[in-house]
Order: C-alpha cells, then structure tokens, then sequence
C-alpha cells in the first residue's frame, strides 16, 4: 500500500472553524461540484491570492461602465452649457433691441405678451413629450 507522504502538497496547516463556517463550506463543496472540503479551501486560497480573475473581469466591465457614463455626462454639461451661453446671448440681444410700448399699448402688450408665453411653455412641453404633430398645429395655430 502506498503512503501519502505529503512532499507533492507541501506544508499541513490546521484552521479551526466554526460549525456554521464547516456547514457553509460542505454546502460549498456540493454545489460547486469539488471533490472535498480540502479541494474548496485550496482553490479559495489560490483564488484570493491570484486577485480573482472572475471578480477582476466583473470590475473591468464596471469600470468601463462608469468611464462610459462619465464621458456621457461630461457631454451632456457641454451640451447644456453651451444652450445656456445661447439662451444667455439671445435675451441680451432682444431685451437691447426690443422697444418699450407706449404708455396707452402698454396693458395690450403685456396680455399678448402672457399669452405667447403661454403658448411658449405650452410648445415647450409639447416639443419635450414628442408629440410632433400636436407640436405642429399648436405653433400653427399660434401664428394665425
């Protein structure tokens, strides 16, 4: 009969653990398919000291996942930045250009002004849900 001297596997080193740790390993051992509760503790140490390929490719995906998101954030702040500085230029230009009424049109300019805003907000809204052709005879009926 031949002996297991144990020159092929090295060192012997005993933990102690814990009904629950010894019941949660067993478990282990059945559903991953290993041999023996040694064969899991093996390959878990050998895991831990490789860095877990399984968990650094999960990470990578993670992290580009991020990266991704960041870069798509950054242009989305461009792009709202640059709609801000528009908007920004746009009210300078026509508050400079754009008269006052007269006293006796002013209360007449100020209702048309409440309803094109409204119609503004109404065609902003329209324009934001996608409704294209509600859009379209609203802006229509609006330069009648």
């Amino acid at each position: 009969m031949k002996q297991n001297t144990g020159a092929a596997r090295g060192a012997r080193i005993a933990v102690r653990l814990s009904r629950e740790d010894r019941d949660r390993i067993a478990e282990a051992v059945e559903a991953r398919g290993y041999t023996s509760p040694s064969a899991f503790i093996r390959a878990a140490i050998e895991n831990e000291l490789n860095g877990r390929p399984e968990l650094t490719e999960t990470e990578g995906r993670i992290a580009g996942g991020f990266e991704r998101m960041s870069r798509d954030n950054a242009r989305i702040v461009r792009g709202q930045q640059a709609l801000h500085a528009l908007l920004d230029t746009f009210v300078k230009t026509v508050l400079t250009c754009m008269p006052e009424p007269s006293s006796d049109a002013r209360p007449q300019a100020i209702a048309r002004a409440k309803d094109r805003y409204h119609l503004l907000i109404k065609t902003a809204g329209q324009a934001m849900s996608g409704d294209a052709l509600a859009l379209k005879d609203l802006v229509g009926h609006g330069t009648n």
